[in-house]
């Protein structure tokens, strides 16, 4: 028996809409009609990405950075141009886009403070 590899990832939000409107804006990402009431689950591919609400328990404002340690990279068509629209808002831009082995890629820091990298080359 052995585990075949990643099949769904979700992140925990503060404010579920907030993030929700921030996916779909700055990268266009779609809402999935399955999910549960305290989750929002886009249609991304190959792996479901979701957010949801938070865990009892858990406090994200008691942490520097949620997610510290994890590195979540996600594919765009025009990484460039997610990169403008971010920084035109004034959105944090933790590092800017260069072109390497992956494409272009960029980090940015979503509503809560996570880190997602966007490349554009599989």
């Amino acid at each position: 028996m052995s585990a075949i590899g990643p099949d769904f990832i979700s992140l925990q939000v503060r404010d579920l809409d907030a993030s929700q409107a921030f996916y779909e804006r700055y990268l266009g990402l779609v809402r999935s009609p399955a999910g549960p009431p305290h989750a929002v689950v886009f249609a991304t591919e190959p792996i479901a990405f979701a957010l949801r609400d938070l865990v009892p328990g858990t406090d994200l404002g008691s942490v520097a950075q949620p997610g510290l340690g994890v590195a979540l990279w996600l594919r765009a068509t025009d990484v460039q141009a997610i990169h403008d629209a971010l920084a035109a808002d004034g959105r944090t831009i933790v590092a800017a886009p260069i072109d390497g082995p992956f494409g272009r890629t960029f980090t940015f820091a979503d509503p809560d403070g996570y880190h997602v990298t966007l490349h554009d080359r599989a």
